[in-house]
């Protein structure tokens, strides 16, 4: 009997431990998603001054240049297998002149492009190629795609849009896009972009899920 109680002492033990590391594990997996979860104060700098912006949403605040942006609304697009994002943005400071938004896709590498309105034109995306400002963008794409509205956009909750992309020379971009919607096709709404080289965004998350 003393060597089959030895061995029956012995397996004992190992469940015992293999059920305690199993339950510390649970209760660090659940405090880590509390933590992840809870509000947290965006200008604490104990907060990862990263972030990924492939996780923004509506709530959250952006650092760019010195300048520092809330995020109003998210458009969520899809074309085909194809998603992105587009991240309406408010100017802390009230200054920025017109609207300006973040746009973050994945093709496959992460391209990250601060757009700006462009106002006061007549451009349409009919050319091949279009000057504006002195620097002369060619067309890359054209398209349509459905998008989901999140936060303020000055949307409905889900439509489909018509889009048109130039690149440009030193990463600047010219976007042309408009909603389509029951009464037929919107105006073109035109902007400009830069795009936003890696590790220079800020991301404070606004907390919540």
């Amino acid at each position: 009997m003393g060597p089959f109680l030895a061995i029956v002492g012995i397996v004992a033990l190992v469940v015992a431990v293999a059920v305690l590391l199993r339950a510390r594990r649970t209760r660090e997996a659940t405090r880590a998603d509390a933590e992840r979860r809870a509000p947290r104060d965006p200008f604490d700098p104990g907060q990862d001054t990263a972030g990924d912006p492939r996780l923004l949403k509506a709530g959250d605040l952006v650092e760019y240049l010195g300048e520092r942006f809330f995020v109003r609304g998210s458009l969520r697009l899809r074309q085909g297998g194809f998603t992105w994002s587009e991240h309406y943005l408010d100017s802390m400071d009230g200054t920025a002149d017109g609207r300006r938004w973040l746009s973050v896709e994945e093709d496959p590498d992460l391209e990250v492009v601060l757009w700006t309105e462009h106002r006061g034109s007549d451009l349409r995306p009919a050319a091949g190629s279009l000057t504006v400002e002195g620097t002369t963008y060619r067309r890359t794409e054209h398209g349509t795609a459905d998008y989901r509205s999140e936060g303020t956009t000055g949307l409905g909750p889900a439509g489909r849009m018509e889009y048109a992309d130039f690149e440009g020379p030193g990463g600047r971009s010219l976007a042309f896009e408009r909603f389509l919607g029951d009464q037929g096709r919107g105006t073109w709404e035109v902007s400009l972009g830069e795009r936003v080289p890696a590790g220079t965004l800020v991301v404070y998350p606004g907390g919540g899920a």
